[in-house]
């Protein structure tokens, strides 16, 4: 009896470069069924008629899209002293970059940046620590709320979508018909108006069953209903899936964000907005390792707030001079820590 060869596993490339890991990480393939969320699917359509939504482009478009992006850095972990001999509290020097461009959807003009805006601290729980003044600028001391790698990362994290909220907000004209995209999740940002949360690397994934079988089966240009989702903070939510080559899972898969207390008519409003504008600005692969969900607009305003934030090699060579003993070396007249 001849036995027939068992087929052969499929096996595909995901199109991000290693690099940046995957679009959608291994772990979240193991949360599938195990996230905490709360989820409710029938904010649009009731969970049974769930199927991949094709908007229709809508009669009139926004005037203008406004995409705001951060970046940030750590430049060197420092210790501050305690004047009564305690044990030193850790702390970060940091910088963070945020910036606007805004886009004319009538075609009439090419993107143009708004304006970029970078800050540089020292995060530390420490109440003894003062300014680090170095040559390449100063360092401001900035609460954080414990000395933890976490609570120092998440200190930074909060001063960056602070100035994320800053620019958005003094760049929005009261009554001016514009359309806000903010890359990453929209957490702390949700009281913007005419706002999407933009999230293009998927930690955990939120849907399960038929529910997950209507995300894997969308085309470029379709999205899923919207449904809410519960965590740590509520809000709404929706998948939509950007013009993409590779078959890999997850392929061209973004998720979109908006507030939680909007009514449903009006986040369905901003789903199907985003399901028709964002494709037309999906990066490709021959300029972006993260195509497609890196957006054009946002993969160029990244290089240049990267660009802003100056070389980090000068910048720990600063914060190493700024805060060296007397005796290794000539002072250099600044406030060390």
């Amino acid at each position: 009896m001849t036995v027939a060869p068992a087929a052969s596993a499929s096996i595909t490339i995901d199109p991000w470069d290693p690099g940046y890991a995957t679009s959608f990480t291994a772990e979240a393939l193991t949360e599938l069924d195990a996230t905490t969320a709360e989820i409710d699917l029938d904010v649009e359509v009731p969970a049974a008629r769930w199927r991949p939504i094709t908007p229709a482009v809508p009669a009139a478009l926004p005037r203008s899209l406004l995409i705001v992006d951060g970046v940030r850095r750590i430049e060197a972990r420092v210790w501050v002293s305690d004047p009564t001999g305690a044990m030193p509290t850790a702390g970060i020097a940091a910088s963070c970059a945020a910036g606007v461009v805004r886009c004319d959807l009538d075609g009439a003009a090419p993107a143009q940046l708004a304006e970029v805006s970078v800050r540089r601290s020292l995060f530390t729980p420490s109440p003894h620590a003062a300014a680090l003044r170095t040559w390449a600028g100063a360092y401001t001391v900035q609460p954080a709320p414990g000395a933890g790698a976490e609570q120092l990362s998440l200190a930074l994290q909060r001063q960056l979508s602070e100035l994320e909220v800053e620019l958005a907000t003094r760049h929005r004209t009261a009554g001016e018909d514009d359309l806000l995209i903010l890359d990453g999740p929209l957490r702390g940002r949700a009281h913007l108006p005419r706002t999407i949360g933009y999230v293009k690397t998927h930690h955990t994934a939120y849907l399960s069953g038929p529910a997950a079988s209507v995300l894997a089966s969308l085309a470029p240009g379709q999205r899923t209903p919207v449904f809410g989702m519960g965590t740590s903070w509520r809000r709404h939510s929706w998948y939509l899936r950007l013009p993409v080559r590779s078959p890999a899972p997850w392929a061209g898969i973004a998720r979109c964000e908006a507030g939680a207390d909007l009514p449903a008519a009006e986040v369905i409003a901003l789903a199907d907005l985003s399901t028709v504008i964002l494709p037309t600005l999906a990066g490709v692969d021959y300029k972006d390792p993260r195509a497609p969900q890196n957006l054009v607009p946002i993969g160029g305003l990244e290089k240049l707030l990267r660009h802003h934030l100056g070389d980090a090699k000068l910048l720990y060579r600063a914060l190493r001079r700024a805060t060296a003993r007397p005796s290794a070396g000539p002072g250099d007249g600044v406030r060390r820590v």
